[in-house]
């Protein structure tokens, strides 16, 4: 298992980016979170597989239609720290 932290910044919020990062990190099984930032950024919390945490990281910096993605910082997290199962969508932060 691999985790990694995101931070997408560009046209991020108001078009879905949220709700379709979940839905992609749950079709890739991984575990993890998304929520929007007060600054108009997207952070993210991923945990699975090695390939499919770079997936969910390639498409990131795509989004769904309707983004412009204009930036990804991605970190390596300890994937101890994010839950085994699940993946949700938080309240902003």
């Amino acid at each position: 298992m691999t985790a990694r932290h995101l931070r997408i910044s560009g046209k991020v919020q108001g078009v879905g980016y949220r709700a379709s990062f979940a839905a992609q990190a749950r079709s890739l099984h991984l575990s993890g979170w998304v929520r929007n930032r007060t600054d108009g950024s997207v952070e993210a919390a991923v945990r699975g597989a090695p390939e499919a945490v770079e997936q969910m990281v390639a498409w990131s910096r795509r989004g769904p239609p309707g983004a412009r993605v204009s930036d990804v910082v991605v970190a390596s997290i300890d994937d101890a720290a994010l839950p085994g199962d699940g993946f949700e969508v938080l309240a902003t932060q």
